[in-house]
């Protein structure tokens, strides 16, 4: 399976291709539907495309019979990508109906079999079940309470790997902080390398949605306290974790009332 074409399609069937495409707005995820980009002028060029070429080599390029979840999926890449190497299952939830539109659009011309949820990584508990693999890409910064959603993650939706990507600012050094300080201790905060969240109260980039900015120790940090291990690090933003037990601070939270109805409805 593969979003590129490989006989290109008559002029008609292009044209009606396209006029989907543009009736489904903006797109975010510039996908190549039988000869037809949905992003053709992207900010950031082919995207995702050329991102997920820095860090695929550390996902499992064998995923025959194993689950995925692909949070925040947006357009569907990401998600189309795990059923071409073999997924078993993949369920892509968002919180926004349009790209959810945009993502089935996207699996019906690619022939991808994708179960499709609009639901919050907070209402994960509402799918009652783990997966082998979660793919959590482009999301924690965008969220008003992001280490809620990392411990939800590990609580009820993360069976074995987690790949988890953060825009990052700040240092890139890391530091790994004491076990304690004193009371009297404030200079540490002074370092640039303390795990740190950047909160944007306002817009960044011109998006109302971008509210914490890790930079690499606090990510770093976050991941560990809600329980997973890094085992990779591919490229700067992309780190590739397992997850285990006994380890981190987690709040859990019961599955919002209604959700799981939404869920499997």
């Amino acid at each position: 399976m593969s979003d590129s074409p490989s006989v290109l399609p008559a002029p008609a069937e292009s044209a009606g291709i396209e006029s989907r495409i543009r009736a489904l707005g903006r797109w975010f995820h510039n996908l190549d539907l039988r000869g037809v980009q949905t992003a053709p002028d992207h900010f950031l060029g082919d995207y995702p495309r050329e991102f997920w070429r820095l860090f695929a080599h550390a996902v499992p390029e064998d995923l025959d019979g194993r689950t995925v979840l692909d949070i925040g999926c947006n357009g569907g890449f990401y998600s189309i990508e795990m059923k071409r190497r073999g997924a078993a299952r993949v369920v892509a939830i968002d919180s926004d109906e349009r790209y959810l539109a945009q993502a089935r659009l996207a699996a019906e011309i690619t022939a991808a079999e994708i179960e499709f949820r609009q639901l919050s990584v907070y209402d994960v508990a509402a799918l009652g079940e783990r997966f082998d693999l979660v793919l959590f890409l482009g999301v924690l910064y965008h969220l008003r309470h992001p280490l809620l959603a990392l411990d939800l993650l590990h609580e009820h939706a993360v069976g074995d790997l987690l790949v988890c990507q953060s825009m990052l600012r700040g240092s890139e050094s890391r530091l790994t902080p004491a076990d304690d300080y004193p009371f009297t201790e404030s200079g540490v905060f002074d370092d640039p390398r303390f795990p740190r969240l950047s909160f944007i109260e306002h817009r960044y980039a011109g998006d109302p949605t971008n509210w914490w900015v890790p930079n690499r120790s606090g990510l770093e940090a976050m991941l560990g306290s809600a329980g997973f291990e890094i085992r990779q690090r591919p490229t700067r933003e992309v780190y590739v974790c397992r997850r285990v037990e006994g380890r981190g601070h987690r709040a859990v939270y019961p599955a919002r009332p209604g959700a799981r109805e939404a869920a499997h409805g």
